[in-house]
């Protein structure tokens, strides 16, 4: 039932309504054994199957896009800004060997449009599907007055499983060990602030239908493109080998992310010639001006994930990871060194 005064307010329940029945066809693709509950009711409900988990630990997460939705929003584009959601959480999971089980989103607007939300859920239950959770629930709130027309804001929330056993132990990490890089997508959903200014983009939105020889697309396709998960990657290379650490090379770079799978009083010694630094990067810094140590503490310069690995195991590694390549090693240095 719609009241007059709540409309009159600027929110429009039937709008909420239709949203629902658009979305329902893509989280239904999220579906996997355990869901017991329908989209619609007052929470999501999961059966977690522990008969091969007799020590059971929840790994929770939680994060946003943050002003990479101003991308979006110019563009108006919103398939695939969903997925970047989804993978915020699960990548962070991920680095402790947790498989992620259930994912909720949260999506704010000042005026709610249907085919806006719908196209924001499709992008969340690809990220679940390439993640193997299930979408089971979530809040789409109206808020007029408190978001400008057209905007919007995206979080969300994962919980993953994993056997206390399993979990990776950096507590084993030494010096000498092998660092492996996952390859990013790109620029992923960081350094978008830098970004913006780099490039006058809230002044000049246009900019972002240039075309770059370069990037072989527009910034703002290159831009919008998804944050690589990683999931089903170390899932798959944990179960032929040790994973020791692994670090989400997010907002901070590599000098933050790095030590932070470390034990205390270890460092890194990254080969900078070694990193596949994809084109966009490039064309940041030199538009920006911007020392390679502010990049570095930035951007992910086309590493999305960097594990920590016994040297012996890292052939193996490489053989079932094609794209991945050799980082670096650990150090005794207490410090990350890029050089």
């Amino acid at each position: 039932m719609q009241t007059q005064r709540y409309a009159e307010a600027g929110v429009d329940v039937r709008r909420g309504y239709k949203a629902v029945e658009l979305m329902k066809k893509h989280v239904a693709t999220t579906m996997i054994d355990g869901v017991r509950s329908d989209l619609g009711g007052f929470s999501g409900l999961f059966e977690l199957d522990l008969e091969d988990t007799p020590h059971p630990v929840l790994v929770c997460g939680t994060d946003g896009v943050g002003t990479k939705l101003k991308i979006a929003f110019a563009l108006d584009r919103h398939d695939s800004v969903g997925i970047d959601c989804v993978a915020m959480c699960v990548n962070d999971v991920i680095c402790c060997g947790a498989k992620p089980r259930l994912f909720l989103d949260y999506i704010a607007l000042g005026l709610l449009s249907p085919l806006k939300v719908e196209q924001i859920v499709k992008g969340v239950s690809k990220g679940c599907r390439q993640a193997g959770c299930a979408l089971i629930g979530g809040e789409t709130a109206e808020m007029p007055g408190f978001y400008q027309e057209g905007e919007y804001d995206l979080a969300g929330f994962c919980v993953a499983v994993t056997e206390k056993e399993k979990i990776f132990d950096p507590g084993t990490i030494k010096p000498g060990d092998c660092l492996l890089a996952l390859p990013s997508s790109g620029v992923h959903s960081n350094g978008f602030s830098l970004i913006r200014q780099v490039f006058s983009l809230d002044a000049d939105p246009s900019l972002l239908f240039h075309w770059y020889e370069s990037l072989g697309c527009t910034l703002g396709e290159e831009l919008l493109t998804p944050t690589r998960i990683y999931v089903s990657q170390v899932l798959a290379l944990a179960k032929q080998i040790t994973i020791k650490g692994a670090s989400h090379i997010t907002g901070g770079g590599f000098y933050e992310n790095i030590p932070r799978m470390l034990p205390l009083g270890l460092g890194a010694a990254i080969k900078k010639e070694s990193i596949k630094k994809k084109p966009i990067f490039s064309l940041i810094q030199s538009t920006g001006s911007i020392p390679d140590d502010d990049m570095y503490a930035t951007f992910n310069m086309g590493v999305g994930m960097v594990l920590a690995i016994d040297k012996e195991d890292a052939d193996f590694a490489l053989s079932l990871i094609p794209d991945a390549w050799v980082l670096g090693e650990v150090t005794d240095s207490a410090k990350v060194v890029i050089a």
